[in-house]
Formats: structure tokens, sequence, C-alpha cells
């Protein structure tokens, strides 16, 4: 097992945060836009009020929907490849990059600037070659037009990674699109089904109202077989009440509605639900992902959703409020990591994403990712075993003896985990060498790993097929 997580809350009141959810699901509801949906749910068992869209959910509906959702099951990049088996076998987590920005900060100059589709090519094979990133979004083409942006993004990541791909559509008109590239990628529908190389994004509007686009999400992703991701993302203050707490339950009461839906759908479709937590800037209105607000409703979020309801939860465990490549950067990330990972949240993700996640960098993808891979490293399990404690060494050595000859120390010293861009010199050893700071190394090892990098070998009948589905969205959307 992994070292023991922390805890804000006792298990009292998570069985009052869970009830409290129920009892609003029963006794308030909320609102959906989607008659199909509505209908179904009807014929499920939930009250379905036709004329308003409300929407309430009685417990026991609400518990027996709950039961239907797979406790394991696996993620897939292409044609197979890269299983993420969830939960985590260790323990640990998984972590994905940043999704959605719609600016780019050059890892060669440090130009900002609008983010480009052949800037998702580049993504998409750093992305690959990262050890600390387990998963890919897209992020937004503005060269592309915007009613087929997001379609364009997919196949030019479906392109440029094997790691599984995370879906987020733009409109309700794409989404058939989107389906078909998937399918295309996959070699298939069937194909798609067995081993799904990508999952879908569906978000609430908050507060308590679901738009049809996303409705329709849950709708083709669940009949297809596609791994579904509810995401609720409150921000306390404008989008959500301004107390942590209540932010939260708002959160839970969202996810557990696309989740009871996705069910009703398709029963045993895989879900992870996933809130990515805000606090508005009361100064500004601005919304902040790193604020320590936002860090403690995420945390409350993946305890209440893993001890309340026995499911997955996914959160940021990565980003930044500051524009910049700077020290704040730096320390909310690394912040938001461990406290995230301490938490016991399954994903984190935002590896790379400044800004409040509209700002995507290479070169902070790069140190992020080394990032992920100490705070796994941190999170392991400690084993307590003759060899792990030494005691055999201890007692054999002398006083003031020494471990460092000792085939004990031979034995184990690889083990220890060796960063590629921290520097562990003198000043002196640093004053006679490069003198590179540690975004100057990233660049480095940016630079080293596209060096060799290119896009990730589809069969060629495949990208043909996704290249028709674009041209058909182009002729019909655009």
């Amino acid at each position: 097992m992994p070292c023991n997580r922390f805890a804000y809350l006792s298990p009292i009141q998570v069985e009052m945060l869970r009830e409290k959810v129920l009892g609003f699901l029963e006794g308030r509801g909320v609102k959906m836009d989607h008659p199909e949906i509505l209908a179904l749910l009807d014929k499920a068992g939930a009250n379905v009020d036709d004329s308003s869209g409300q929407v309430r959910f009685p417990k026991q509906f609400v518990r027996e929907q709950l039961d239907k959702t797979k406790k394991a099951f696996t993620l897939f990049g292409r044609d197979g490849n890269r299983a993420l088996p969830f939960p985590h076998p260790r323990g640990l987590f998984y972590s994905r990059s940043g999704t959605g920005a719609m600016n780019w900060i050059e890892p060669d100059s440090g130009t900002y600037r609008r983010t480009v589709l052949a800037d998702i090519a580049i993504w998409g094979q750093l992305m690959s070659r990262l050890d600390g990133v387990d998963f890919v979004p897209y992020i937004t083409p503005t060269d592309m037009p915007a009613t087929t942006a997001d379609i364009h993004a997919l196949k030019a990541m479906l392109e440029n990674t094997d790691k599984h791909v995370w879906v987020q559509p733009y409109s309700g008109e794409s989404i058939v699109y989107l389906m078909e590239l998937l399918k295309a990628a996959a070699g298939g529908e069937e194909r798609l089904r067995e081993k799904p190389p990508a999952s879908l994004i569906t978000c609430s509007l908050t507060p308590l109202e679901f738009k049809h686009m996303d409705l329709e999400i849950i709708l083709q992703g669940a009949r297809a077989g596609v791994p579904l991701f509810p995401c609720s993302l409150p921000t306390a203050g404008t989008t959500a009440p301004v107390t942590g707490p209540a932010s939260v339950l708002l959160a839970a009461i969202e996810n557990l509605t696309m989740i009871v839906t996705a069910q009703v759908v398709q029963p045993g479709i895989p879900v992870v639900p996933t809130s990515l937590q805000f606090s508005a800037d009361m100064r500004t209105g601005g919304s902040l992902q790193s604020s320590v607000e936002a860090m403690r409703q995420s945390a409350l979020f993946v305890q209440l959703i893993k001890e309340g309801f026995g499911l997955l939860a996914h959160t940021y465990g990565s980003g930044s409020d500051s524009p910049l490549i700077d020290g704040q950067s730096m320390i909310e990330r690394a912040l938001l990591s461990q406290h995230m990972a301490a938490s016991g949240a399954d994903i984190l993700g935002g590896v790379g994403q400044l800004e409040v996640a509209t700002t995507v960098s290479p070169l902070q993808a790069v140190i992020d990712s080394e990032v992920m891979e100490i705070v796994k490293r941190l999170m392991q399990e400690v084993i307590l075993d003759d060899e792990s404690m030494g005691l055999e060494v201890l007692q054999a050595c002398k006083p003031g003896g020494e471990f460092l000859t000792h085939e004990h120390t031979l034995t184990h010293c690889r083990e220890n985990y060796q960063p590629r861009l921290f520097i562990r010199r003198s000043r002196n050893m640093w004053e006679t060498g490069e003198k590179k700071d540690l975004l100057q190394r990233a660049a480095d090892e940016y630079a080293r790993i596209m060096s060799s990098a290119g896009p990730a070998g589809m069969p060629e009948s495949r990208v043909k097929e996704m290249q028709r589905v674009v041209e058909k969205a182009d002729k019909k959307l655009v």
C-alpha cells in the first residue's frame, strides 16, 4: 500500500456531506436540456418535469445507478498500448497535460502568442516522450475555424501521440465527427469499444444546469463504450457559493448527476468523477486555480468522492495562476502536486499549463514531468523487510565506521531517483560549468527530446480516413 494520505474530513463529516448531496438531488434536483436523456431518466425512475427540464433523483435510484459503475477498468493508448489500469496498481496516481489552452509560450524565444494547429503536433510528440505524463488532452488551435477547431485538434493529436487522448468537444455539432475520428484512429467501432484509445470530458453548466451538448456527449460516448470524465468547474464566489464546502457540495451534486445519467444510458460505462476547482479573486472577479482556497476545495472534493461514494477522483495537480514560468509558478505547482497526491487523487491534471489553464509552455511541461515523477516516488509504499531495514549491516558496523564501501550500498545505490533537470553540484562546480539555471536546463532537455521526435506512426489508411472526417466536418460546419 502507498503511504498514508492526509484528510481534512472525519468519517462522520464525509457521511454528513454525502447525505447532503443525496438529499439535494432528491429534493431540489437539476435542470437538463436534452429530450432523449430526459425520456431515458424518466423511464429509469427519476422524477422528470418535461416542461421545465427539472430532474430530481430519489436516493435509492442514485444508489442503484452508482452500484452499476465499474470499480476497475483500463484506459488504453493507441492499438492497446500504454495501458492505464484503474485504480493505479500501486495506489499512486496518473497525470495528464493541460487541456484547451489558447496561448503558447515558445520554448526557444519565450515569445507569448496564440496557439496554432502546428503547435498541437509538437505538443503531442513532446507528451509522448515525457515519462511523467500518462495521457494527453489537446490544446486549442486558434488558426482553425471555431466550429471545427476541436476536430482539427483531435486529428493532430491522434497522429502525434500513441498515449491515451482526452477529448473535450467544443460544440454539440462536432461530437459526431469527433466520434468518427476516434473510430478511425482505433481501427473501427468494435476496437474502439474493446480498448478505447480516448475518453470524453462532459461538463456541467455550473451551477446546476446541463446543456444539450454535454448530455449528448454522455449519450454518444456511453453508447460507444468510450470512458467518460464528468466534470464540474465551480468558481467559489462567482459560479459557486464563496465558501469551500459549498463549492465542493455543488461539484459533487453535478458529478453524480452526470454519473447517474451515464449509467442509465449504458450500465457499467467507466466514469472518472472530475472537479477542476477554482476560487474567485474577490478584488478582481478573476478565477484562480492555485489559490489556497482552490487547493483545499480540490482536496475536499477528492475525499468526498472517494470515501463518500467509493469512486475515483480527478482534479488539478499542476498549474499556476502566474502567466510566467517564474518562481510563483514553480512554488504553486509544487504545492499543488504534492497536496493533491497526498489527498489521494487518482489523476493529477495540468502539466505544462500557466495563467489559470489558458496557456501552455513546453519547457514548463518538461519540468512538470520530472516533478510528477518525484511526487510519485514520495507517495510510494515504504517496504519494511530485513533488507530495507539493514539490521545486519548496522550490527556489523564498528563505531565510527562507514557504509559507502559496503556491499549493501552497492546493491541499492542505483535505486535512488536521479533527476535530469535539478542540479546537485556545489556553487564552485556550477561556476566552472555552463552556469545554466533550471529553465535553461529544461530548454536543453526539450531540444534533446525533440531532436528525435516525430509523428506516432499511425497506419496510412487510418490517417486518410481521419482526413476524410475532417474535410466532411469543415464542409458541413464551417
